[in-house]
């Protein structure tokens, strides 16, 4: 697994990721997902064996465990599209973190991954739908779709091995947030995560 990212030219930070004091001021939870992340990194570099993927899950599900890991601001959503709120972003552009918030009927697109990442649904059920890559028809094809409940953690690497599609039904009564770790630095987290892919 290759840990650093590719790099792409930037693009200005998209006014859907507002970049606001929030990565000034983290919770205590949020601290120790960054400490936690920064320990992958070194256990990665020092042990080949050390499985980076599981310490990234286990750091989220620890993180989403304390019910103030996000302050009110931090699960403000948007009605026209899923909101994302950067919270932390690694000093040496290893990682950013960031909360999306999804109303009923937000979703995001079909997407590969650029770079490894991880989610935890925090409040909420998401719906999730899986693909996989059909390079003769050069689309996604939809494989199954199941639900992620309030605690669910995933955790993938670059590449089309692991197309998705997040939202909350439209059927849902309530908002959806969920907290999710990507491998770019703060600046590239709305330009340089996904693949979006035609299914």
């Amino acid at each position: 697994m290759r840990l650093e990212h590719v790099s792409r030219p930037a693009r200005p930070f998209s006014p859907e990721f507002p970049a606001s004091d929030s990565c000034a001021q983290r919770s205590a939870a949020l601290e120790q997902l960054c400490v936690e992340i920064d320990a992958a990194f070194a256990a990665a570099e020092a042990d080949r064996r050390a499985s980076f993927g599981e310490r990234v899950r286990l750091a989220l599900q620890r993180a989403i465990a304390d019910p103030g890991v996000l302050r009110p601001d931090q699960r403000v959503s948007n009605p026209q599209k899923y909101c994302r709120h950067l919270l932390a972003a690694d000093p040496l552009n290893r990682y950013a973190i960031a909360a999306l918030v999804w109303e009923p009927g937000q979703a995001s697109p079909v997407h590969g991954h650029r770079t490894w990442c991880g989610y935890a649904v925090i409040e909420g059920t998401l719906d999730e739908t899986l693909y996989r890559w059909d390079a003769a028809e050069h689309r996604a094809v939809q494989t199954r779709r199941h639900p992620r409940a309030t605690g669910a953690v995933s955790y993938v690497d670059a590449g089309r091995g692991a197309i998705h599609q997040l939202g909350n039904p439209a059927d849902a009564t309530a908002r959806a947030v969920s907290l999710h770790i990507y491998g770019v630095a703060g600046e590239q987290i709305a330009t340089h995560v996904n693949d979006l892919l035609a299914a």
